[in-house]
């Protein structure tokens, strides 16, 4: 599980935006908020350099 939807609450960002940045389609960017998919963990370290956090920010530890 992860926490890139609240992250990107948090933040104020739209998955349209965060989908652009990563060079993704929105139907995958949306897999990964919903958490249907999981990104790989190349594409995690992505997107918490784009969003400028630890990566661990984005891992939801009470679900594991």
């Amino acid at each position: 599980m992860n926490r890139i939807k609240e992250v990107l609450e948090e933040r104020g960002v739209k998955q349209v935006w965060l989908a652009e940045q990563l060079g993704k389609s929105f139907n995958t960017v949306n897999g990964y908020v919903q958490n249907r998919k999981q990104p790989s963990i190349e594409v995690l370290y992505e997107i918490a350099k784009i969003l400028n956090i630890n990566p661990k920010e984005l891992l939801d530890t009470k679900k594991i």
